[in-house]
């Protein structure tokens, strides 16, 4: 592997092997997401559990600070809203000089497998990592599903992951399941798992991590169940410790709880 490509992937996937990342792109589909309205002040305190934020150019311009900032995964795909007629007609919206310029470790892009806009969304990942690998930038495929949440299974993932890899992605970004080892045994590069809708308590947080590492991902891509929780230092010191240090669910919960419990004394 080339040495730029190496140093990439080593500045957003930790010496460990693992990785969390934190996205705070849902706005350039959602708008101001709740919890989310103001970028900056949601992130602060959750800065020192993270590895490496998600984000879209005018988020980063706006509203990272540029002296002292985690690695930077840049969304590069859009052009769709939710009151649009269907989140899967994106295009490639960042060129790679911006990627470039604005320093980014990896881009994420989403592909839409099984939708009307397969095909493009697929040559769109194509295209990026043709671009990207010139320069040595490592490409992050999100397997989307738009509103079609019941194709979360570990047969249509598994393909959605595949092809990604075989399309060039360096990492992917997908969703827990059931047997989810299915899915990551069916890649070549290395899985993370993405959050999807707002887990009803922290506890079915940590359980679907924890079984997904076990499973076999590097690690996770969790943004709404962290920053939308009553209790989002918390959840993301937790997250942390299953990703980085070994902890299981129910260690997990007791550092939730003892951090939860200094937050509010």
């Amino acid at each position: 592997m080339d040495w730029g490509m190496q140093n990439r992937l080593n500045q957003v996937i930790k010496d460990d092997g693992r990785c969390f990342f934190l996205p705070i792109d849902h706005g350039y589909f959602q708008g101001p997401t709740r919890c989310l309205e103001n970028p900056a002040e949601t992130i602060k305190p959750l800065l020192s559990y993270c590895d490496a934020l998600f984000v879209t150019r005018g988020v980063l311009r706006s509203a990272i600070d540029a002296d002292n900032s985690l690695p930077i995964i840049l969304r590069v795909s859009g052009g769709t809203s939710m009151v649009g007629k269907d989140l899967a007609n994106e295009e490639v919206t960042t060129s790679i000089e911006e990627v470039i310029r604005l320093n980014a470790s990896a881009v994420g892009i989403s592909i839409f497998i099984g939708s009307d806009y397969e095909r493009q969304t697929l040559l769109n990942l194509s295209k990026l990592v043709n671009k990207c690998e010139r320069y040595g930038i490592p490409v992050m495929a999100v397997t989307a599903v738009g509103k079609e949440l019941e194709k979360r299974d570990a047969r249509y993932l598994g393909l959605c992951c595949r092809i990604a890899a075989e399309l060039g992605a360096r990492i992917v970004k997908t969703y827990w399941c059931p047997d989810f080892d299915k899915v990551v045994d069916g890649c070549p590069v290395p899985v993370v798992m993405a959050g999807g809708p707002k887990c009803e308590t922290e506890k079915q947080v940590f359980e679907f991590v924890y079984d997904g590492m076990q499973r076999g991902a590097i690690g996770i891509n969790l943004g709404r169940n962290v920053w939308q929780s009553k209790q989002p230092v918390a959840t993301a010191k937790a997250l942390q410790a299953i990703i980085h240090k070994g902890a299981d669910t129910e260690g997990a919960q007791e550092i939730f709880n003892q951090t939860k419990n200094n937050e509010d004394s």
